[in-house]
């Protein structure tokens, strides 16, 4: 019965998208999937070394690297190499900056890393296949309802740091995970579309996915190990 699905599927991808896009996808998660190694070997460096830990350096190195990437073009591939290059230095300094959330992790649960990371993948792949097998276009007027959800996020992150309420952190944190796994359903369909209008630049498209994927990790990590804090708890009662 596998063999019959995954021809199916495969049979679908190549009907909905052409040839170039699906060469353009390859290239986009062949950088996502170099740029979340970049980033857990990042994290190895923060937890297991001393060479380099989370902090104003390694924010500052990220903030540079990001803005290189911004301002350097594309110019039809010549600059892929350090464009590709700027990428993984923010990913990896990205990865460093989760350092101190991965370290409270481990000190409640390890395997909470794991679970998360496996929760994530699974969640990201099923809405990336949703948007690239959905109807032309269907995603994107999600962009507007996510921008908005995003300001309202910072709002009330804003508004936290005065009233230090523990359910106004939940909401932000649940609302923030919706809005992600929602981000990877428009920035892949816009990824699609982009590239159908003459865009190559699969460097910044897989930066926009990194960014979702890290964005889900984050808020998964934060919400497992809360709850296994709260199972602790009530062990203990």
């Amino acid at each position: 019965m596998a063999a019959p699905t995954v021809q199916s599927f495969l049979n679908s991808f190549n009907h909905k998208l052409e040839q170039p896009v699906r060469q353009h996808l390859t290239n986009v998660y062949a950088c996502l999937a170099m740029s979340t190694m970049a980033a857990a070997i990042g994290a190895a460096v923060h937890l297991f070394t001393d060479i380099l830990q989370a902090g104003f350096v390694s924010a500052i190195g990220a903030l540079i690297c990001f803005l290189l990437l911004m301002s350097t073009p594309d110019d039809n591939g010549k600059g892929m190499t350090w464009r590709v290059g700027y990428l993984l230095g923010f990913t990896f300094l990205t990865g460093v900056g989760m350092g101190p959330l991965l370290e409270h992790v481990i000190l409640v649960d390890p395997a909470i890393i794991v679970t998360a990371f496996l929760a994530t993948s699974t969640v990201f792949v099923c809405f990336s296949v949703c948007a690239v097998l959905s109807e032309r276009g269907k995603w994107l007027y999600l962009g507007g309802t996510l921008m908005t959800m995003l300001t309202t996020l910072m709002v009330l992150s804003l508004a936290n740091l005065f009233f230090g309420a523990m359910w106004l952190y939940q909401v932000q944190l649940y609302v923030g995970l919706l809005a992600m796994c929602g981000f990877v359903l428009f920035d892949t369909q816009m990824i699609i579309e982009k590239r159908r209008m003459g865009s190559k630049d699969f460097v910044a498209h897989s930066l926009d996915l990194f960014i979702d994927f890290v964005g889900i990790f984050r808020r998964l990590l934060i919400i497992l190990t809360q709850k296994e804090q709260d199972s602790r708890k009530k062990r203990r009662n």
